[in-house]
C-alpha cells in the first residue's frame, strides 16, 4: 500500500505539479480511501522527504563502500558526482518537481545534510592515505562539496536547462574545491 501511494503521489507531482496536487488526488490515484495515506504519511510533505530517503539509498547502493575501496580521494568524489548526476538525469522531470517542493518546504534548512557525510567520510579516508592536508577538516569539505552539489543541480533546474552537462559541471567544480584540498596540486 505505501508503495502505490508514494509511486502516485510522484507520479502527479511529476505531471501537474506538487502544489497542484492534493491528497484526495493522490489516493484515488493510488485507489485507496483518503485514510489510508495518514496510515503511511502524516502530510503531504513527508513524500518529499521518502523521495529524498530513497535517493540517498541509491546513491550508497550505486556507490559501494567507497571509502577504503582502493581508490584515491579525487576519483572517489568524482565517481560520486558522476552518480549524482546520473541519479538526477535519470528522473529529470521528476528531479525538478520534487527539487523545487523540496525547497519550498524548508527541508534544506531543516534536514540532516545526507551529502555532507558521504563526502566527508571520503575526504577522511584520503586525509588517512595522505592524499589530504593535515590542516583540512573532512566535514567542512563535506559540506562545501554539498553546496557545489546543491548550487549546480539548483541552477540546472531554476534554468530549466537539460542535465546533459550536469556531471561534467560537478566534476570541474569539485576540482576547483579539490585544489586546495589535495597535498598535490591538480594539473
Amino acid at each position: 500500500m505505501y508503495e502505490r501511494l508514494y509511486t502516485a503521489a510522484l507520479d502527479l507531482f511529476t505531471e501537474q505539479g506538487y502544489e497542484e496536487t492534493s491528497i484526495e488526488d493522490i489516493t484515488e490515484r493510488a485507489d485507496v480511501a483518503r485514510g489510508t495515506f495518514f496510515n503511511y504519511f502524516e502530510k503531504k510533505e513527508e513524500v518529499i522527504a521518502a523521495w529524498g530517503s530513497r535517493r540517498r539509498d541509491t546513491l550508497r547502493a550505486e556507490l559501494g563502500a567507497i571509502a577504503g575501496g582502493g581508490t584515491d580521494v579525487l576519483s572517489a568524489l568524482e565517481n560520486c558526482m558522476r552518480t549524482l548526476a546520473k541519479i538526477n538525469k535519470a528522473e529529470w522531470r521528476t528531479t525538478q518537481v520534487m527539487l523545487a517542493a523540496w525547497v519550498r518546504c524548508g527541508h534544506p534548512i531543516f534536514e540532516e545534510p545526507y551529502a555532507t557525510p558521504l563526502f566527508a567520510e571520503i575526504v577522511s579516508a584520503g586525509k588517512e592515505a595522505g592524499d589530504v592536508g593535515e590542516h583540512v577538516d573532512p566535514v567542512l569539505v563535506g559540506n562545501m562539496l554539498r553546496d557545489v552539489y546543491l548550487g549546480t543541480l539548483y541552477r540546472f533546474v531554476g534554468r530549466g536547462r537539460q542535465p546533459t552537462a550536469l556531471a561534467s559541471e560537478l566534476v570541474t567544480t569539485l576540482r576547483l574545491v579539490m585544489n586546495g584540498v589535495l597535498v598535490k596540486k591538480l594539473p
